[in-house]
């Protein structure tokens, strides 16, 4: 494929240049816009070079907002020529939307497949491409993020995953200054593990109390130790750095791929809801003891199911506690409506309208903690 070639070869700042080359070579394209999907997932900002001069748009209406949104491609007439807007997603991971202006809908229609080929293969270039270069991360914040923010942005797998067992979305607020609540997933062929934390304190401290947690995780994981042996090394690198001082709540949960079981070490306060059948109910493990907070603490991994259908929705304490001008938290009766109510949306989309609900709850209240919200579909094989 001439784009997968091109844009292999092509500079890492240099992707959308090559890609245009390649679409206005092989398809007469006349324009190409490349929008990146902001932090807090409700712009589409265009790369382009700072200073920027184009205005993002809407990453939920509008009709780069429909492509992004539906993960479609989409077609309008502007002015005699068609505009095609296609989702850049990688693995369920939703970066945005490439835009095309080609000569006429027909010539769009013809070519339509081929052009989201493209898209997807920008998509996994985009990924490698930051390793190397700011370009594309520069895209994506409408406002400047807090130092704290940038450590937590850049310690994220992603903000969704995709595999046939499963479907993962995950969103943090306020997306420019959040300090210390996190998300961690990594799968293999057989197993998904994922992590959901409810950090502590403020600022830069609550950010590197979390880096220090979630990479003794990894390190852990990655050294092939049981999810219960990961939270006690963890516990004790935090331990022997803050002795008590500070601490870290934390869901950890592994799932076997081929048959739904899972086990689970509920190490704090995040909050784990099931959506099954229609029905929502709080799945309430075992509460065990924050990493961190006591020195040489065991752990024991609880085991429980997941059936085709389940959705899983994590939150931390900073949505379930949030309070109403009136005083009221948002709690579990909330949350419930919310769940039900975004039940027919994707789990990419489900953290942004729980968080948008909790939004409306807060009114004008400043929120006093991180938000998080995770949501996992559960397929099964």
């Amino acid at each position: 494929m001439a784009a997968e070639r091109a844009l292999r070869r092509a500079a890492p700042h240099a992707l959308l240049d090559a890609a245009r080359q390649v679409l206005t070579d092989r398809y007469a394209a006349e324009s190409v816009e490349l929008l990146m999907a902001d932090y807090g997932g409700t712009v589409l900002q265009p790369v382009s070079v700072p200073p920027y001069q184009h205005d993002p748009v809407p990453a939920h209406s509008g009709s780069a907002g429909r492509a992004f949104g539906a993960q479609e491609p989409y077609v309008e007439a502007v002015r005699g020529r068609a505009r095609v807007h296609l989702p850049v997603t990688v693995r369920g991971d939703r970066l945005g939307v490439l835009s095309v202006t080609l000569p006429d809908g027909e010539h769009a229609r013809d070519c339509l497949q081929e052009l989201a080929d493209v898209a997807e293969v920008l998509g996994h270039e985009l990924v490698v491409a930051e390793r190397d270069t700011d370009v594309y991360l520069q895209a994506r914040r409408k406002d400047r993020l807090t130092l704290a923010a940038e450590m937590q942005w850049q310690l994220l797998p992603g903000r969704a995953c995709a595999r046939p067992e499963y479907e993962l979305g995950a969103q943090l607020e306020p997306a420019y200054a959040i300090f210390g609540d996190n998300f961690d997933w990594s799968a293999t062929a057989d197993r998904l593990m994922l992590y959901v934390t409810n950090g502590m304190g403020e600022g830069i401290e609550a950010s590197l109390l979390t880096n220090l947690a979630i990479n003794a995780l990894r390190n852990a994981r990655r050294a092939g130790i049981p999810i219960a042996d990961q939270a006690a090394l963890a516990d004790q690198a935090v331990y022997a750095h803050y002795r008590g001082r500070c601490y870290l709540s934390v869901l950890l949960l592994e799932f076997e791929l081929a048959t739904g079981r899972a086990w689970v070490v509920d190490a704090g306060s995040p909050h784990m809801l099931r959506l099954r059948g229609g029905a929502v109910e709080r799945v309430t493990p075992e509460a065990q003891l924050p990493l961190g907070m006591f020195e040489e603490t065991d752990y024991v991994a609880q085991e429980f199911e997941v059936e085709p259908g389940d959705r899983l929705v994590f939150v931390s304490d900073g949505v379930h506690t949030a309070a109403s001008p009136g005083g009221e938290a948002y709690g579990d009766s909330a949350l419930t409506r919310a769940i039900t109510a975004t039940r027919l949306l994707p789990a990419a989309e489900v953290p942004r309208a729980v968080l948008r609900e909790l939004s409306d709850h807060r009114g004008r209240n400043e929120p006093q903690d991180d938000a998080l919200v995770v949501c996992l579909d559960w397929r099964g094989r």
